[in-house]
């Protein structure tokens, strides 16, 4: 089972990958299939969810960036 970080009820005319970048930012590649797989259901919603849409955001481990070797400083 997934530890979820927040849930989120959907407003009026808001699709989920807005959510997802406002919850996440740029930072999880992977993030809207993650949501998807933490939501049962919830792309069959459509594009544009209902008001009220109950949105569970599982916490998602942010990958740190590779260390780089400058072989020639």
């Amino acid at each position: 089972m997934a530890d979820f970080a927040a849930s989120y009820r959907s407003k009026d005319g808001e699709i989920l990958d807005e959510i997802v970048w406002r919850h996440y930012g740029n930072r999880v590649p992977s993030a809207l299939e993650t949501v998807l797989e933490a939501n049962p259901g919830l792309a069959d919603q459509g594009p544009v969810l209902p008001i009220g849409t109950l949105v569970q955001l599982p916490v998602i481990e942010v990958p740190k960036e590779a260390e780089t070797v400058r072989l020639w400083d």
